[in-house]
C-alpha cells in the first residue's frame, strides 16, 4: 500500500501513544526513584485502564464480550498476558535500572520483532531497505550500551536486555492485536478491554503465586503516579488499538510510528528528570538511530 493512501488518521492515532508513552516512564521514573516498584506500577496500571474500558463499555450498553467466539478471546487473551502483562513489567523493570530515556529507546527496536512477525505470520510485505534498518537499528543499540547516561547510579551493558525483553512481548503482542482485528470479530475498544483484562488476572495471578505483597506497600504517592499514568495509558492503547483495527493500520505502518516515543522521553527526560538522568549526546544519538533503523524496517 503507498504512504500516500494511508488515511490521515491512521498517522494520527499511530503518533498519540508515541507522544503519551514517551511521557509516561518520565513521570514513572519519578514514582519509582520514590520508592515504587515495577510489578506495583504495572499493577496499578492496568487495574485502572481495565476499569475505564470496562465502564466504558458498560455505559455504551454493551455486556463485555458476550459475543466473542473461543478464538478471538484466545487471541486478545494472549496478547494481553505478553504484550501488557510481560512487557509493562519489563519496561518499568527497565525504567528503574537503566533510566526512561536508555530504555524507552530500547524498547523501539519492537519493530524489528513485529515486522519479522507480521512478515511471517500475517503475510504483510517488508522492503529491502530492512536489512539497511536493522544495521540503523543494532548501531543505536550499540551506541546507547556505551552512552554512559540514563540513570545517575550507573547500569551495566546487560540490563539492555530488560527493555530489549519488553520490545519483544510488546511486538508480539501487537501482532496479535492485528490478527484478532483484521478478523472484525470484535471493536477496538471491546479488544483492548479484554486485552487488559486478561493481563490484569496474568499480573494477579502472579502476586498470589510469588506473594508479593510488596506491590501494595510502597509509598501512597506513587500509587497515585502510576494511576494518573494508567489514564494516560488507557487513552493510548485505546488509540494504537483503533489504529491497527482500520483497513490501512498494518504493523508496518503502526508499530514504527507508535516506536518514536524515545524521541519525546529523551525530550521530557531533559527537562524533568534532570536529577535522576543524565541525557547525554549519544543518548539523543542512540535514540535517533533506533528510531531511524525502525522506521528503515518497516519501509
Amino acid at each position: 500500500m503507498d504512504a500516500a493512501s494511508v488515511p490521515l488518521a491512521v498517522y494520527a492515532l499511530s503518533l498519540a501513544p508515541a507522544v503519551v508513552w514517551g511521557f509516561t516512564p518520565v513521570i514513572e521514573k519519578r514514582a519509582l526513584s520514590g520508592g515504587g516498584r515495577p510489578l506495583q506500577a504495572a499493577l496499578t496500571v492496568v487495574v485502572v485502564d481495565t476499569i475505564l474500558y470496562l465502564l466504558a463499555l458498560l455505559a455504551r450498553g454493551e455486556v463485555p464480550f458476550a459475543d466473542l467466539s473461543a478464538e478471538t478471546l484466545a487471541v486478545f487473551v494472549l496478547a494481553g498476558v505478553l504484550g501488557t502483562a510481560v512487557g509493562r513489567i519489563a519496561i518499568f523493570a527497565g525504567n528503574a535500572r537503566v533510566g526512561a530515556s536508555v530504555s524507552s529507546a530500547v524498547v523501539s527496536a519492537r519493530p524489528l520483532f513485529a515486522t519479522a512477525l507480521a512478515v511471517g505470520f500475517l503475510g504483510e510485505v517488508a522492503s529491502l531497505t530492512t536489512v539497511a534498518g536493522i544495521v540503523v537499528l543494532v548501531g543505536g543499540l550499540a551506541v546507547l550500551s556505551v552512552a554512559k547516561g540514563g540513570d545517575l547510579s550507573g547500569w551495566e551493558t546487560r540490563d539492555l536486555l530488560v527493555p530489549l525483553a519488553a520490545a519483544v512481548a510488546f511486538a508480539v503482542g501487537n501482532v496479535l492485536r492485528r490478527f484478532g482485528l483484521d478478523a472484525g470479530a470484535t471493536t477496538p475498544l471491546e479488544a483492548v478491554a479484554l486485552n487488559e483484562l486478561a493481563a490484569l488476572v496474568a499480573l494477579l495471578a502472579y502476586v498470589v503465586a510469588r506473594g508479593r505483597r510488596d506491590v501494595f506497600t510502597a509509598p501512597p504517592r506513587t500509587y497515585l503516579v502510576f494511576a494518573v499514568s494508567g489514564v494516560l495509558t488507557a487513552g493510548a492503547l485505546l488509540s494504537m488499538f483503533t489504529a491497527l483495527s482500520m483497513p490501512a493500520g498494518r504493523i508496518a505502518i503502526v508499530d514504527p510510528l507508535v516506536a518514536t516515543a524515545p524521541l519525546f522521553t529523551t525530550l521530557f527526560s531533559y527537562f524533568l528528570l534532570s536529577d535522576l538522568e543524565r541525557v547525554t549526546w549519544r543518548i539523543v544519538a542512540g535514540a535517533v538511530l533506533v528510531v531511524v533503523g525502525a522506521a528503515l524496517v518497516t519501509v
